[in-house]
């Protein structure tokens, strides 16, 4: 009966009955040479790492995540950015203990979404050793990106990224997808203004 009044559907393909579909959880999956190094149109100053690109069934479960009220995606995705952080554990490219940031996101946004994804995810995606520290926040009045140019979008977040409460590193910046890198650059940069020790950055997607 439930099904009839709210049809359930996957969040990356819409197939019908199930949240998250045996298809998509394999699109999202981490596999053993992932996550992978990628260029950002503006280079931060730090390794960037995406886990996979901004399209198909990973492109529609953020969408649905973070437009359409998806709360039920934060656990895929939490598992895939736990994955791939063990990966890089265990490659040695990352170093114990180890703190994750989360990008800053709009207040308004946030409180839209019924909170920031980024940070639940992160949160979810956390284990020992590995902890979360919620410390970045845009200024009142900083617009939304999308669809800015690369040049537009620098223009938007150059000094509107401010450093809420201290931070021990070392750190990672965790973000959902890299555009042109403008958010983590900023991000990047105010924290290392504060003396903080930022090793890479992380993102769910790269479009």
């Amino acid at each position: 009966m439930l099904d009839l009044v709210l049809p359930l559907q996957c969040g990356g393909c819409e197939a019908p009955g199930t949240a998250w579909c045996p298809d998509c959880a394999n699109d999202l999956a981490v596999r053993d040479d992932e996550p992978h190094v990628i260029t950002a149109r503006l280079d931060p100053g730090v390794p960037v790492l995406s886990l996979g690109r901004y399209a198909g069934a990973r492109r529609r479960a953020i969408v649905a995540l973070k437009e359409h009220g998806r709360t039920d995606l934060h656990r895929p995705f939490a598992a895939a950015l736990h994955e791939a952080i063990e990966h890089l554990l265990a490659w040695g490219v990352l170093p114990l203990p180890l703190t994750l940031v989360p990008a800053p996101t709009r207040r308004s946004a946030a409180r839209r979404r019924g909170g920031d994804p980024v940070t639940k995810i992160a949160t979810a995606a956390a284990g020992p050793r590995v902890t979360v520290a919620p410390a970045l926040r845009y200024k009142a009045f900083t617009r939304d990106s999308v669809g800015l140019s690369s040049a537009a979008r620098q223009r938007n977040v150059d000094g509107r990224v401010r450093l809420l409460k201290p931070v021990g590193g070392p750190v990672v910046v965790v973000d959902d997808v890299v555009t042109t890198g403008a958010t983590l650059s900023e991000s990047v940069r105010v924290l290392q203004t504060a003396g903080v020790d930022v090793v890479a950055a992380l993102a769910l997607a790269n479009a």
